[in-house]
């Protein structure tokens, strides 16, 4: 998973925050990171329908929907794409001792764990919401820590 991913989760749950959009290089301020780098995240958000982009003087990135309907494999997918983790190349079709491929109708022992695992990991990030990240930052940092950001983030001086 590419380190994209990360920001964009952080952004998502930060744009829970305010009500007016937020500059993508106001978000790239406040988490420390590369503005060209996580604009291109935020295009990735966009594409999928997951923020709009405002245009203008006061322009930003709002979320399009709920934070509860917005999943964790949701941002995932949108950033790094939908396809499996892993992909079978049937080595077992190759070397001296090659199976034939006509032997091989079905996939092997390691596809299936790691398909099974794929599975599992998907179905995992697809039960946390966006609006369950919010509720471990109210936990994690306090029931203010979100109330700080927003004011940082829409402070007279952005």
């Amino acid at each position: 998973m590419s380190g994209g991913v990360e920001w964009a989760l952080h952004c998502c749950v930060v744009l829970t925050s305010v009500e007016e959009p937020v500059p993508a290089t106001r978000l790239a301020e406040l988490h420390d990171v590369s503005a060209s780098y996580l604009a291109k995240q935020l295009q990735a958000l966009s594409r999928a329908g997951l923020v709009r982009s405002v245009q203008g003087k006061a322009g930003g990135y709002v979320l399009t929907r709920e934070p509860a309907s917005i999943t964790v494999l949701d941002v995932v997918e949108a950033v790094d794409g939908p396809g499996q983790a892993f992909t079978c190349t049937e080595i077992r079709q190759r070397g001296p001792l090659a199976t034939p491929a006509e032997s091989c109708t079905a996939p092997c022992a390691i596809a299936r764990a790691m398909a099974g695992a794929d599975a599992a990991w998907r179905a995992a990030l697809r039960a946390v919401s966006i609006a369950d990240l919010v509720q471990g930052v109210g936990s994690d940092y306090g029931p203010g820590a979100l109330a700080g950001i927003k004011q940082w983030l829409t402070a007279s001086d952005a």
